[in-house]
């Protein structure tokens, strides 16, 4: 039997480190995918984080443009909460009044909530419809208004009764807020605001003819019981002004800012 020498050992030792450096190469090969991914994982979710954050936070602060665009940053490669993007930039619009297109992103936002998720989505949806019927008011465009109020109410009246749960209120992004309340509020806030777009406007008193009346110009006395008159009606008007400057609810007719 022939002995190995040193030199067949050495050969040998090298010939099996080859062979572990070549496997652990191709193990490294081959999970370098993994790896990348995994990396690449930890950094979206850091991400989202962040930008979450800074959305937030700017909203909070009224700076509405950066709010958005923060948002902006959660909207691309989202499979996590696909919802959250969506509904930040929406509420940022709505803070920022560019209402048309904050009801488009809470639209899209819809359809991606799941469960409870919903819940914020549906009523500052119904919150930005609301306003745009406000807008339209200030118009002087009493049918539209009409039309947007209902649209909100409508949103308002068929938000899912499990809105109003325990569940939604821990997940709702305003938790100190009492859900169920707020939707009491909104129902109640939007058909009153229906009701009074809906009315005709009063009709204005036809002036008579000055001319035709044959009017004799005023005495001295006359106009001093005219000041008169008018002195005491602005009094009247401040007076009803401190004491009914809020509506019957003490909500003053405000509407509330998106979540």
């Amino acid at each position: 039997m022939t002995i190995p020498s040193q030199a067949d050992a050495a050969a040998a030792l090298l010939a099996v480190n080859r062979r572990r450096r070549r496997i652990r190469r191709w193990v490294a090969i081959a999970t370098l995918p993994l790896t990348l991914a995994a990396l690449l994982f930890v950094a979206k979710l850091l991400s989202m984080y962040a930008f979450a954050h800074t959305s937030i936070s700017s909203f909070v602060s009224g700076a509405y443009a950066e709010s958005e665009s923060a948002a902006r940053g959660q909207d691309l490669l989202n499979w996590f909460e696909p919802v959250i993007a969506p509904y930040n930039i929406g509420t940022a619009l709505g803070g920022a009044d560019e209402l048309a297109s904050a009801r488009a992103e809470l639209e899209r936002a819809v359809p991606l909530a799941l469960g409870v998720q919903v819940c914020p989505v549906l009523i500052n949806l119904s919150l930005v419809m609301e306003r745009q019927g406000d807008a339209a008011q200030a118009d002087g465009d009493a049918a539209k208004a009409a039309e947007l109020y209902g649209e909100a109410l409508e949103i308002t009246v068929e938000t899912p009764e499990e809105c109003r749960s325990d569940e939604a209120q821990q997940q709702s992004p305003q938790p100190d807020r009492d859900m169920s309340d707020t939707l009491d509020e909104n129902q109640q806030r939007q058909q009153e605001k229906q009701r009074q777009s809906q009315q005709p406007p009063p009709e204005q008193p036809q002036q008579p003819d000055q001319g035709e009346q044959g009017e004799q110009p005023q005495t001295p006395q006359d106009k001093l019981d005219d000041v008169e008159d008018r002195l005491n009606q602005g009094a009247q008007e401040r007076e009803d002004q401190l004491g009914g400057g809020q509506g019957d609810d003490g909500s003053g007719g405000g509407t509330d800012k998106p979540w």
